[in-house]
């Protein structure tokens, strides 16, 4: 096993933006993304990383950009990164696995979430006036509870600070109305193909959040997709509603976290060596079930 790859530099290399685990840089004609090892609770990065861990994030949206390329298209070129650009080449060990060339894109300004089982916010909202996303919703729902259809609740998308949840409506202000509603379909159809398959893999996708951009007139898939970083996965074998179950991606960073006297602002402590090597066997594990094959990381 490698060490974590927290801190990622291509000398020469223009990067055009850094967030709390991907890395970007402009290619001129492409973007590279880039996943560290790095990974965030409560808004905080932590001083280490997870081994292995954006190789995982990477592999698992290679997986889902090509298995729903008929939903809608995307970003994706190539993870190869043999048939990267020759400035590239030399930075190719550090870059196998953890790093996608794709095309640019003009980013929309809005999140599109899709909830196919009540928690987190969801359940909160839903405990205090029996909507979700403004929306009504029946009573008699459980904490965990599957819905009877998925439901699209859209949020703003924030350069800094915290994305704000807002109604369909308001979305349709933002990106336009027609746009707004191909956002609408395309993100619970795709929510809905990938539920059915990874149930059948062992795996709930209690919900999840896509990006989009437009290539010209074009509306395009980008970002990550359906990863343990921007979904909720549960084992399918020990799901049982009334409870929160647990999940595929930091959860044991953030059970540990509420152990500590930490007031969850920065600097974030440094996670224990068991805390490390749980979280990244859960990554592993996710990866393991939805392709079949293992990562060697």
């Amino acid at each position: 096993m490698t060490a974590a790859a927290t801190k990622i530099e291509l000398p020469g290399i223009q990067k055009f933006k850094s967030g709390k685990v991907r890395e970007v840089y402009d290619l001129g004609d492409h973007y590279l993304f880039i996943a560290s090892d790095r990974i965030s609770a409560f808004d905080c990065i932590m001083p280490n990383g997870i081994p292995g861990k954006g190789k995982v994030l990477n592999m698992i949206s290679k997986f889902w950009f090509e298995r729903t390329g008929d939903v809608v298209k995307n970003h994706m070129v190539t993870i190869d990164v043999a048939r990267f650009p020759a400035q590239l080449q030399a930075h190719a060990e550090l870059l196998k696995g953890r790093s996608m060339l794709v095309r640019k894109a003009e980013l929309l300004p809005v999140e599109c979430i899709v909830r196919g089982y009540l928690i987190g916010s969801g359940w909160k909202e839903y405990k205090q006036s029996g909507t979700i996303g403004g929306m009504p919703l029946r009573p008699g729902y459980e904490m965990a509870g599957k819905l009877d259809e998925p439901i699209f609740t859209p949020s703003t998308k924030a350069d800094t600070g915290h994305d704000e949840n807002i109604s369909t409506g308001q979305m349709m202000d933002i990106v336009g109305s027609d746009l707004g509603q191909k956002l609408v379909d395309i993100s619970l159809k795709l929510y809905k193909t990938a539920a059915d398959y990874a149930l059948t893999r062992g795996i709930i996708i209690a919900d999840t959040k896509f990006e989009f951009g437009m290539i010209g007139d074009d509306l395009i898939l980008i970002d990550e997709v359906l990863t343990p970083d921007s979904s909720r996965f549960w084992p399918a074998d020990s799901y049982k509603p009334g409870s929160s179950p647990f999940s595929f991606d930091k959860q044991y960073v953030r059970d540990y976290l509420e152990t500590l006297d930490w007031d969850k602002t920065p600097p974030a402590p440094v996670l224990p060596d068991d805390i490390v090597m749980k979280t990244r066997e859960k990554y592993l594990e996710a990866y393991r079930l939805l392709t079949g094959e293992e990562l060697c990381c």
